[in-house]
């Protein structure tokens, strides 16, 4: 995540994930889905479609947020999902805070 402090509504939040096997970096390049899952305080969860931060070599990927996708206050989970020809993966699950605004 590329913000220091995340607040409602905020629009162009970069959301980045890196996609590790213990210490090792997951070479992503080849997956044919890229999401990043993120679960509001209440619960319910937003799939979002991902894009590669560089070449997906990197085990990097992000989403950039749109108007109504930050639209609770409160403590939020974010985990990255891809698809290769081997398999499906899920990145470690992380959370961030989504604070009011003035």
């Amino acid at each position: 995540m590329s913000a220091n402090e995340v607040h409602k509504d905020d629009i162009g939040t970069v959301f980045e994930v890196a996609l590790m096997d213990g210490s090792s970096i997951v070479n992503v390049s080849a997956a044919t889905t890229k999401e990043i899952i993120f679960e509001k305080p209440d619960g319910s969860t937003l799939t979002k479609t991902a894009e590669f931060v560089t070449s997906g070599s990197d085990g990097k990927i992000d989403y950039t947020t749109v108007a109504g996708d930050l639209d609770t206050i409160g403590r939020w989970k974010i985990q990255a999902y891809v698809v290769l020809a081997a398999g499906s993966w899920k990145s470690d699950v992380a959370e961030f805070s989504v604070h009011d605004n003035l």
